[in-house]
């Protein structure tokens, strides 16, 4: 069988919780062969740590606070994320970026508390899992000040531009493509971009349980995307790479196990 990595998954979310060995069953029937669970919280990224213990060897997870709850930062959210980043499945700092869009945090909080965790995962050499939404200016500009003490970064959940694409690939990040290429109204330039992506800089996650597929031909009654659905989004990838999805599968996983080491 087809074997992926789910570099992105949301599995502490209710959604996903109320039947999680489920949900684990059908990514394990689907081919996934591990699945990168994403902490956006402190306390999230606590919970996830715990999940990597309810199933090792096959999660893994990150650790960080996500720019929509940089307010929550305090003088403490250092030293609880450098100690959570001890735990041997923590395998990336994140996710950590700048979100302008939608500004639940002020902006000047975002921008240190990104500070802080790039300065974090520089420190620990760990790999960096990242989230940019209408910030790429300032957001490119905090990582190329930092991006030489950085061992690996991910941009995940990629849908901007052609210049950011290129700008991204500059400072030798890797790209995280998600379900939003199925999507036949919002995600026609990223259909385009994906053939830009080099081999061994693209991953394929879920976002799980957000970005369902809009065109999964039997779609679930609670529209809540999760980590079986992986398949799917590759072959849509493949397809607008003119590539077969079985050779582009194999690439996303040996990047993908080389960038968490898995």
């Amino acid at each position: 069988m087809t074997q992926y990595i789910d570099i992105g998954a949301n599995l502490t979310n209710k959604s996903l919780m109320r039947d999680l060995d489920a949900v684990i069953q059908r990514a394990l029937d689907a081919g996934v062969e591990h699945i990168v669970v994403t902490g956006s919280q402190i306390e999230e990224s606590t919970k996830a740590i715990r999940l990597c213990a309810r199933y090792p060897g096959y999660l893994v997870c990150t650790a960080g606070v996500h720019p929509h709850h940089a307010s929550d930062w305090q003088a403490s959210s250092e030293d609880s994320l450098r100690e959570l980043a001890r735990h041997a499945c923590v395998r990336a700092i994140g996710e950590t970026g700048l979100d302008f869009n939608r500004n639940f945090s002020p902006r000047d909080v975002q921008l240190e508390v990104f500070h802080h965790q790039l300065e974090i995962a520089a420190s620990l050499e760990k790999p960096l899992f990242t989230h940019q939404r209408d910030a790429h200016d300032a957001f490119v500009s905090i990582l190329r000040e930092h991006r030489d003490r950085l061992t690996k970064v991910v941009v995940h959940c990629f849908t901007d531009s052609p210049s950011a694409l290129r700008d991204y690939l500059e400072l030798d990040c890797h790209i995280g493509v998600t379900g939003w290429i199925c999507d036949e109204r919002r995600g026609l330039e990223l259909q385009q971009l994906v053939k830009l992506i080099p081999e061994n800089r693209l991953m394929v996650e879920t976002d799980a349980p957000y970005l369902l597929p809009r065109d999964l031909p039997k779609k679930p009654a609670n529209r809540v995307n999760e980590p079986a659905y992986l398949p799917h989004i590759l072959q849509s990838i493949a397809h607008h790479q003119n590539k077969a999805a079985d050779e582009l599968a194999s690439e996303c996983l040996n990047t993908s196990r080389q960038f968490f080491d898995l």
